[in-house]
């Protein structure tokens, strides 16, 4: 337990971002773990075997729990408040933004700025990138389309690295 209990949180974490609830899957994911202990206390696949259960436990708490998902079709831009005049930023200029930023203040950084996503991008990103989920698992995890989750990731990206660029002010007081 002592060996996988961060890796179990922060997963649980990452998916609701809430403290409390990370903490309620954690237990519950241990005790799974504790009734497959004879199978889990020889086995190297231990870790993967509690990430993907912290991971299931997460999903299952926010089906029972979140609002119903909007449709991608529901989101529309509002192009009467120059949004449509606002440059594209793509998610790789993160990395350019984290340069000279050690890995712990990028660690918070992202976190934080995932905080702020809205739960139905924050969850499918969060398993693309962090979960290593293919599109097409993920759909089925949450029971959405392919082309909801694609949408869903995709403006997640932008949305965060909208986030990450408005904190570049907070990035320069990192390097002062």
């Amino acid at each position: 337990m002592r060996a996988y209990q961060d890796m179990v949180y922060s997963t649980a974490y990452r998916l609701t971002k809430n403290e409390a609830q990370a903490e309620d899957i954690s237990q519950d994911v241990f005790l799974k773990a504790h009734e497959h202990f004879d199978t889990l206390s020889t086995s190297p696949t231990a870790g993967g075997w509690l990430k993907t259960v912290a991971t299931n436990l997460s999903l299952n708490h926010l089906s029972r729990y979140r609002n119903r998902w909007r449709f991608f079709s529901e989101f529309r831009r509002d192009d009467s408040a120059g949004a449509s005049d606002e440059p594209e930023i793509e998610f790789a200029a993160a990395d350019t933004f984290f340069a000279g930023v050690d890995a712990d203040e990028r660690r918070t950084l992202i976190e934080q700025a995932l905080g702020k996503l809205p739960e139905h991008q924050r969850v499918p990103l969060v398993l693309f990138h962090f979960e290593d989920m293919p599109y097409d698992e993920i759909s089925r995890k949450l029971r959405v389309s392919l082309a909801k989750v694609k949408t869903d990731i995709l403006r997640a990206r932008t949305a965060l690295a909208q986030i990450l660029s408005r904190s570049g002010t907070a990035h320069e007081n990192f390097e002062a």
